[in-house]
């Protein structure tokens, strides 16, 4: 007597999804654990109350397009007279536009900065 086949029942590919979590789970607990924790005895400084100040070697870029160095008025060329060629700092006032922030480090580069550093704040939240 032939019997009548039962169809088969397709398998869930549920295991297969229980193990590539289980896995990615794995992952994450011993990449998590690489980074050494911090002596739970330090006490890290505190900056957050300290007053912002440009760098006393960099040049001010204000927002009316005028710079300054130490407080006095300075031109590109003056400024870069007498120095070596190096790296030249720039802290830019926020509401300067950025053509003039452009215009000027560009001044800089002919006149021998090899870099031209824009100084700025990350803001704390």
């Amino acid at each position: 007597m032939i019997r009548a086949s039962r169809p088969r029942r397709k398998r869930d590919s549920t295991i297969a999804l229980i193990n590539v979590v289980f896995l990615m789970l794995i992952f994450f607990l011993i990449a998590g654990t690489v980074a050494a924790p911090l002596d739970p005895d330090l006490n890290l400084v505190d900056t957050s109350e300290l007053d912002g100040r440009e760098p006393p070697d960099a040049l001010v870029l204000h927002q009316d397009g005028t710079l300054s160095f130490r407080g006095a008025p300075m031109d590109p060329e003056t400024y870069m007279n007498g120095r070596e060629p190096g790296a030249v700092r720039i802290v830019p006032d926020r509401e300067v536009s950025g053509a003039r922030l452009i215009e000027v480090t560009g001044q800089l580069r002919r006149m021998g900065a090899q870099s031209v550093f824009v100084v700025t704040e990350k803001a704390l939240e």
